[in-house]
């Protein structure tokens, strides 16, 4: 299965909280991406997480929506984010959406890693194209 790999830039904003009781937040997120490397382009995308009273456990969903190159391909897919972390212990899967893509990515799938590492953010993409 062929891999991209680079970097990516975050910009988030958001909404106030929507929900504050027994210690927990709930909010709402909106997160542009700018990537580079093998995956050059960016992305929008809307983020609902949960986060408790114990540091460290929190967990989320994303819709994600990427437009540009991926090893010098032209087009669009979406990818789905489902995250939680428990007292710092994350799992993540990131997926593309079957029959999401579109232009020269028409027909992408594949799972995307995404490693945080002293605030800068790297992304490796397993992928085919059918």
């Amino acid at each position: 299965m062929p891999t991209a790999r680079g970097t990516f830039e975050v910009v988030m904003g958001g909404d106030p909280p929507f929900l504050e009781q027994d210690g927990l937040t709930l909010n709402r997120s909106f997160v542009h991406k700018e990537f580079a490397g093998d995956m050059a382009g960016t992305s929008e995308a809307q983020m609902l997480a949960a986060f408790t009273a114990t540091p460290g456990s929190a967990g989320y969903v994303a819709i994600e929506h990427f437009t540009g190159s991926v090893a010098g391909k032209q087009g669009s897919f979406v990818m789905q984010h489902s995250g939680v972390m428990s007292q710092g212990d994350a799992q993540l899967s990131v997926t593309i959406v079957p029959d999401s893509g579109a232009g020269e990515l028409a027909g992408i799938s594949g799972t995307m890693e995404i490693d945080n590492d002293e605030g800068g953010h790297s992304y490796v993409l397993h992928y085919e194209i059918a």
